[in-house]
């Protein structure tokens, strides 16, 4: 097999994966959140006893299971991108679909954690620990819905054969933003 035959044989890959402007939009995120996440540790560090005090209210279980839920989900959008990349969109729908399953598990348990806070009457106002949680917990659940809405896009598209080992650039942007969903 010549240089030339191998080329056509095997697609380049682009890097970064995706469409540019996703990565552009997940830098810009990456900062909101950086300050955010900077402004709540110089607030803490303020009043280290009231941030701890509080933070032990927090359910330490729902913590687990949507950190399980979202790396899991991630892992499921990676063998997505895998199975499309194989020229098996089938098996992108199913595993997009297993994702986007445990999106909803995410948004379940942290909707469940907002009811409890609400009807125990903490809001932004209760405290300043919990005016950053609140916060930035409910900025992050917005992107996880916005996450699930790119996914299941995605999928639908999958689903009616929009995408190929030659052309996922979608599958890869959506699963960009999700992996971005995930590390904050």
């Amino acid at each position: 097999m010549n240089s030339t035959t191998l080329a056509t044989a095997i697609p380049r890959r682009r890097y970064p994966p995706g469409d540019l402007a996703i990565w552009i939009f997940i830098l810009a995120e990456l900062l909101v959140f950086a300050v955010f996440l900077a402004a709540y540790a110089f607030a803490r560090s303020g009043d280290v006893a009231l941030f701890n005090t509080y933070q032990d209210t927090l359910d330490r279980r729902a913590a687990l299971i949507n950190t399980l839920a979202l790396i899991t989900a991630s892992f499921f959008v990676v063998r997505a991108v895998a199975a499309v990349r194989e020229d098996d969109p089938r098996g992108c729908t199913r595993w997009l679909l297993a994702a986007i399953g445990m999106g909803l598990l995410f948004v379940g348990v942290k909707g469940g954690e907002y009811a409890h806070h609400l009807g125990e009457g903490i809001h932004l106002g209760t405290n300043t620990f919990y005016m950053f949680y609140l916060s930035l917990t409910f900025f992050h659940f917005m992107h996880v819905l916005l996450g699930l809405v790119i996914l299941s896009a995605v999928a639908f598209k999958a689903h009616r054969g929009g995408y190929s080992a030659a052309e996922h650039t979608g599958v890869e942007t959506g699963g960009a933003y999700w992996h971005m969903v995930d590390l904050v």
